[in-house]
């Protein structure tokens, strides 16, 4: 029975566990749309600034000497933006450069944004069938097997018998 749910369980993983390239890759589509769309604005922002006779730092230190409330939150709000685009920027070259197996390092920035949460949201199950796929398959069978079989085999203690060891006669 042990061996049935653990198998049960080492199955199950697995099939969790294989869906996490094809999640990588959706979040990493999503993540680049994300940086090609501030890229966008980040550019035309310098552009304008360049045609003001300004670089970004001198631009956004008009904003915010502004006295117009109105103009100084739009300068607050750009430097958002800028700080935005760095930081995505920075993850999609992570993401990018990482090994397949590296990126399961990376699944905590992956849930802990705005765009891994949009992701998760509408994230499509595929059928694993690269390597990576399969790899990550075979260890979800392999840890949810020995996962499930070593706390089922825990769990049974109390209620295994005991058997006594008789003397031998001689």
């Amino acid at each position: 029975m042990r061996r049935i749910v653990a198998s049960i369980a080492g199955v199950g993983m697995a099939i969790g566990l294989s869906q996490f390239p094809e999640y990588a890759q959706q979040y990493t589509q999503r993540l680049g749309g994300a940086v090609d769309e501030l890229a966008g604005i980040v550019a035309e922002f310098d552009r304008a600034a360049a045609e003001g006779g300004l670089d970004r730092a001198q631009a956004l230190e008009r904003f915010e000497q502004s006295d117009d409330s109105f103009l100084a939150g739009r300068g607050n709000a750009m430097v958002a933006t800028l700080d935005r685009y760095q930081q995505l920027s920075q993850t999609l070259v992570r993401i990018e450069n990482a090994s397949a197996f590296e990126r399961l390092q990376l699944l905590p920035d992956f849930m802990d944004s705005d765009i891994g949460g949009r992701t998760l949201e509408v994230f499509k199950p595929a059928v694993p069938v690269t390597f990576e796929g399969f790899a990550y398959a075979g260890g979800g069978l392999v840890a949810g097997y020995g996962l499930f079989s070593g706390l089922l085999a825990l769990l049974s203690l109390p209620f295994r018998r005991r058997h006594r060891i008789r003397p031998t006669r001689l």
